[in-house]
């Protein structure tokens, strides 16, 4: 019962109920990426959305289904695959606010922070 109250009122951890509702009536599968998010869109395809995996978070869809969903590319990467440079980094998350974040050295949020050794204190003599 705690799991249909949470999917009736929460949007930010995964599809609402009537998101689930809207996609069971109008949705059509179109893939999935490699982290298990899974992508739909209607019959007209005029509409495109995503359902993901764990947390509502866009940055969390790979460039290729980012594409489609902005009507960038007509068909889906299932269909169409996008051909990666191999000097091209593998998509990760925006990682900010989290412990994976970039901090720089000697920043207070690293785990190991030096002190900055461009920096000499003025003493008066």
């Amino acid at each position: 019962m705690a799991g249909f109250l949470k999917r009736l009122v929460s949007w930010w951890d995964g599809q609402s109920f009537g998101t689930a509702l809207w996609t069971r009536r109008f949705g059509t599968r179109v893939g999935e990426d490699a982290d298990g998010n899974v992508y739909f869109n209607n019959a007209d395809d005029t509409r495109r959305w995503v359902h993901y995996v764990g947390e509502n978070d866009a940055s969390n869809v790979p460039p290729d289904w980012f594409g489609w969903l902005h009507h960038t590319f007509a068909l889906p990467p299932t269909k169409d695959p996008i051909v990666h440079k191999t000097w091209e980094k593998p998509h990760q998350p925006n990682l900010t606010g989290s412990a994976a974040a970039f901090a720089r050295p000697g920043s207070l949020r690293r785990a190991d922070p030096k002190p900055a050794s461009d920096y000499e204190a003025w003493t008066p003599e």
